[in-house]
């Protein structure tokens, strides 16, 4: 069976992780984990703006006081 769907994996050892008779992550783990780090990272990077804009605007009216 195995050499039936061997077209279908990058190599034999990535089809026997993914049939579980290896230890490691199986091709569908794998994308899942790459698509959730690019999700963290687009979700850190959309949680900077927030923080940068409060901290010019809080700058801004700190120098705007009067001394």
């Amino acid at each position: 069976m195995l050499l039936e769907h061997q077209d279908e994996y990058q190599s034999q050892w990535q089809a026997e992780r993914d049939q579980g008779l290896w230890p490691g992550l199986s091709t569908s783990e794998r994308e899942e984990l790459k698509q959730l780090k690019r999700e963290n990272r687009e979700l850190r990077r959309a949680n900077e703006i927030p923080s940068k804009a409060s901290a010019y605007f809080a700058q801004a009216e700190f120098a705007r006081r009067p001394k």
